[in-house]
Order: C-alpha cells, then structure tokens, then sequence
C-alpha cells in the first residue's frame, strides 16, 4: 500500500464502520447544461455492471463526441493493494487512458478511502488535492459523476454490491461533507449515477490498442437507442501510415429487455493495424451521428 494512503477493506457483507448513516436520506444527481444534458443527450444511464470473474477495475473517462461530452468505459489492470472500488478510482485520478480521445480531469490524491454501508450506499473520502484542476460548471458536474459511475462500477463488477438494485454515492473530502467541488458542486449528500452521460454509441471490446488473434475477431458494443439502427467501417493502415477503407457494413442494436442497446460483429481480419468506427444510422438526409473510434491490431 502505498504510503498516506487510507485505505478500509470492502467486504461483501454487513455493515462497514466509518460510514455515516442517517434515515432514508433522498439521492441527489449532479447534472450539467452543456449538449450532453441537453436535447441530443441520451435518456437512461448506462446500466449498472454486473459481477465479473475478471480482476480488471472498471473506469469512466471523459471524451467528446462531436459537439457533446460524455461517459466512456475502459478496463483496467490496476495493483491489488487496495479494495475494488479504492483501485478504480485511484486508476481514474493518477492512470491515462487508453484512448487518447478521453481525458480525466481529477489529479492523483494524498488520500483516498472508500467503504460500503447497508445494502447500496458507497462513501468516498478523499483529499483535496484530487480537485486541482480548473473547470467550469459544465464540466465539474461530468467529473463529479466519472467518480460517481466509476465507484458503482467498481463495486457492482466485483459483487460487493447487488447490481440489480439503485447504488448511491457520498463523496467526502477529507472527511467533510460541506466541500464544493471543483469550485462549483457542492458534495456530502447522496449521489446517484446521473442519466444522459453516457456516450450514445460505445465501443466495449475491443478496447484501443489491445490485440487480437488473426482470424475470426469479435465486437461488442452498446448504443442508447435500443433497436436503432448502426453503421460500422473498419479501415486497415497501409504501410505508409495511411488507412483505407476495408470492411464495412450495418447492424442493429438488440432491442430485447437485458440486453437492449447491445451489438455484437464477429468479423474475419487478416494481421494488420486497424481502426473501427461505429456511429448511430442517420434518417432521411441525416448524417450519421455520435461515432464512437477504436484502434486495435491482428497478430
């Protein structure tokens, strides 16, 4: 563990100490204005994650699609020192992304501890060094929520929490409930994950620069419009650097409940460099929008 870090062990069971408690307080939800709160922003969250074998830390980023900012995922491997969710979100403060198209505006804290009290709420206690980062209101309500979706993530992927169920968030800085972060959103009360961050349509697997096996190459994704409609193009790089066209094609996202939004492509490629790149079908004389990009390579 490294040194100054607090740290409190998670376990899958009773109540944690440490934890504030008080009568069925209400949940709070931090929104922005900006284009992602805003007509063209999706209508649910991303459903919760469910409890996964994988070690793996689950981790929002921010990124930009087109004019919009939103939530995107990526899995990380991060040190066991510390429990699930203390591991995620230290990889959200003090990590870089995979893809360079996500940002993250939190810094590596001094402190960080987290806990689980009853059934559904999660406490983060952080230092606030982790808030050194200018920002206007906009965009401190998206990384108030990156936490927010990174910490329920974290415990519902690792079963420390019932996915099946609304999981809250209290975020305390250095042990006080009456912070204001990032000079704009006041902390302490009981944070849910805020609907319409997500990013409309999103690469799951494969993630950007991972590699793959020649042959036959699967993709997974999600798009917010259960049943819409999803072009898809893969470009392969050339040896001067330049990528052209190499596969393309439609799919449509499942539309049955559990599964809604979900796409699959099981595609056949050759070794090569690639690049794949999925945007929700435009109608009519529409373009195409909300295109989500991944680089990976067959070897």
């Amino acid at each position: 563990m490294r040194p100054g870090v607090l740290a409190v062990v998670l376990m899958a069971a009773p109540l944690l100490t440490g934890c504030l408690a008080e009568p069925d307080p209400s949940p709070t939800t931090v929104l922005g204005s900006g284009p992602a709160a805003a007509g063209t922003a999706p209508s649910t969250s991303a459903p919760l994650e469910t409890t996964q074998s994988s070690n793996k830390a689950p981790v929002y980023w921010i990124g930009r699609s087109n004019s919009s900012i939103f939530l995107y995922r990526e899995f990380r491997d991060v040190p066991e020192q510390e429990n699930p969710v203390t591991r995620a979100l230290r990889a959200m403060m003090s990590d870089k992304p995979l893809d360079p198209d996500f940002f993250t505006p939190w810094q590596n804290p001094g402190k960080l501890a987290t806990s689980i009290s009853g059934k559904d709420v999660i406490t983060v206690d952080v230092s606030e060094d982790a808030f050194n980062s200018n920002l206007d209101a906009d965009m401190a309500g998206r990384a108030v929520q990156q936490l927010v979706y990174t910490a329920t993530a974290a415990a519902a992927s690792s079963g420390l929490i019932d996915s099946g169920q609304q999981i809250r968030v209290r975020i305390l800085v250095d042990g006080h409930t009456d912070y204001v972060a990032f000079g704009h959103i006041q902390l302490g009360d009981l944070t849910t994950r805020a609907a319409g961050m997500v990013a409309p349509v999103w690469i799951i697997d494969p993630q950007e620069n991972t590699e793959a096996a020649a042959g036959s190459v699967k993709i997974t994704g999600r798009s917010t419009l259960p049943g819409g409609k999803l072009r898809w193009q893969i470009l392969r790089a050339e040896e001067d650097g330049t990528k052209l066209p190499f596969l393309t094609g439609e799919t449509t996202a499942a539309a049955e409940p559990g599964q809604a939004g979900l796409f699959t492509l099981a595609l056949t490629l050759p070794a090569g460099d690639y690049e794949l790149k999925v945007a929700q079908a435009g109608t009519g004389d529409q373009p195409d929008q909300n295109e989500d990009s991944r680089a990976f390579n067959v070897r």
